[in-house]
């Protein structure tokens, strides 16, 4: 009895020392595994696992002929440009052609063969091949922005671009940086939508999106690499000296994001017209009387007494409001040419200004102006900022408003309004600059509003 169990027992003893051995093995590989995650930093937030991880590596060249490479796509190219240069000039010989059979062809050719042959062609160019010059690719660890996106345009877009030659380029740089509005890390869902295209081919008519973009503060947005789309029937502009007063055509317009769908629509009697901003300033008659007939009211300045503040030294100048660039049209009759800031919010205001034949900048509150320092020779601003707006924000913008305009350059506020209460506040956002003051006025607009009208000559301030 006593031999048949001591197998047992050795064998039970032999289990036992091979469990404690492999729990041992185990414990020692774990302690490693630890010791290894402690000194690459994951448990002290190592930025440098991050960019291990999320970056790409240099691009070994070893065993890869990367000239060739390059060599070989070239004379793909080449020989692309060669064969659509070809079928290109085939069709233009067709559209010469009366014969129907041929005009047939001649669409096939363009539907079929040549645009996806473009967009083929333009993906091909867009490859990013290691440089076989040895000059330093830009890479995600540069730029840890290009992580926040899927979309492979804004990654390329934010990507800096090494210059060609390999040398300090005209700006002083090695390479350019193409920017972003902060914000649009965060809406990157948006960005990404609006971001999200084929290259070379039509955008879609997404301009409201880019629009709510701006206005969120992703401003300024990338640039894209697709087509803009025009009206389906557009028109050519009237000649200047009829579009300055006229309507535009209504042809001319993509309508398909506004309640409107054409001119008359707009008129400020219509109360679905989309817009509440500037009423009756797509109606040619109202805006025809302002800043050139007299008023009842103060506040209301003549453009011929303004001028003959600084006679002949008035040549440039900004309108900073919401409006058709009527202020620029009575200017322009002055010989001055005045650059119009204008959104569109709820109407066509942007082409509505360049049908008149005058200069659109499309512009948000949020940026800043795209102008040196001291070169505006005047500022007008009317209808957008009003007692809605924030003094903090508002000193930005007057500041910059500062920056820009030239010394003995004007500064005309045009029927700024905002509660009686908030006068003080507003006044000395105004006078903190110490412009010299030619017009100073302040009337009722309801029983708790005020009307201010100034207009304000920025002193030298020689250093």
């Amino acid at each position: 009895m006593g031999r048949a169990c001591l197998p047992r027992w050795r064998l039970g003893r032999l289990m036992a020392g091979l469990q404690v051995i492999l729990g041992l093995l185990v414990i020692t590989v774990s302690l490693s595994c630890l010791y290894r995650f402690h000194s690459a930093g994951y448990f002290l937030h190592n930025e440098d696992v991050c960019n291990n991880i999320y970056t790409i590596k240099e691009v070994s060249n070893e065993g890869f002929d990367i000239k060739a490479l390059h060599d070989r796509v070239d004379e793909v190219l080449e020989k692309m440009d060669n064969l659509y240069e070809k079928l290109e000039k085939t069709v233009k010989e067709m559209e010469k052609s009366k014969d129907g059979s041929k005009k047939e062809m001649k669409k096939f050719l363009e539907d079929e063969v040549m645009k996806p042959f473009y967009y083929a062609h333009i993906g091909l160019r867009q490859i990013r091949l290691p440089k076989p010059e040895g000059i330093r690719n830009s890479t995600e660890k540069e730029e840890p922005l290009i992580n926040k996106f899927l979309i492979e345009e804004i990654r390329q877009y934010i990507t800096p671009k090494e210059n060609r030659v390999g040398k300090i380029n005209m700006f002083g740089t090695e390479r350019v940086y193409n920017t972003i509005g902060h914000a649009c890390a965060l809406m990157k869902k948006e960005l990404e939508k609006y971001m999200d295209y084929d290259v070379g081919a039509y955008c879609d008519d997404d301009w409201n999106l880019a629009q709510k973009l701006m206005l969120n503060g992703c401003d300024p947005l990338p640039r894209r690499r697709c087509l803009t789309r025009a009206s389906m029937t557009y028109q050519k502009p009237y000649p200047i000296n009829e579009s300055l007063w006229k309507l535009p055509d209504d042809r001319n317009v993509r309508w398909g994001n506004y309640q409107c769908r054409n001119f008359a629509c707009l008129s400020s009697k219509n109360p679905k017209r989309g817009y509440t901003k500037c009423t009756g300033c797509f109606e040619m008659e109202k805006e025809g009387d302002k800043w050139v007939k007299n008023s009842t009211l103060l506040v209301d300045f003549m453009i011929k007494d303004v001028l003959r503040v600084k006679p002949g030294e008035i040549r440039i100048g900004l309108d900073y409001g919401v409006g058709t660039g009527t202020f620029a049209a009575r200017m322009r009759e002055k010989n001055v040419t005045i650059v119009t800031t204008a959104l569109n919010l709820g109407a066509p205001f942007n082409e509505m200004i360049a049908l008149r034949g005058l200069i659109p900048l499309y512009l948000s509150l949020n940026q800043r102006l795209p102008f040196f320092d001291n070169t505006m020779d005047m500022i007008h601003t009317t209808g957008l900022m009003d007692g809605w707006i924030d003094l903090l924000l508002m000193d930005f913008v007057l500041y910059d408003w500062d920056r820009v305009l030239r010394p003995g350059g004007l500064l005309w506020i045009d029927r700024f309004f905002c509660k009686k209460k908030d006068l003080d506040d507003y006044m000395y956002m105004f006078l903190q600059f110490r412009y010299k003051k030619h017009k100073w006025a302040i009337s009722p607009k309801s029983k708790d509003e005020v009307y201010l009208s100034a207009l304000l000559e920025k002193p030298p301030r020689a250093i």
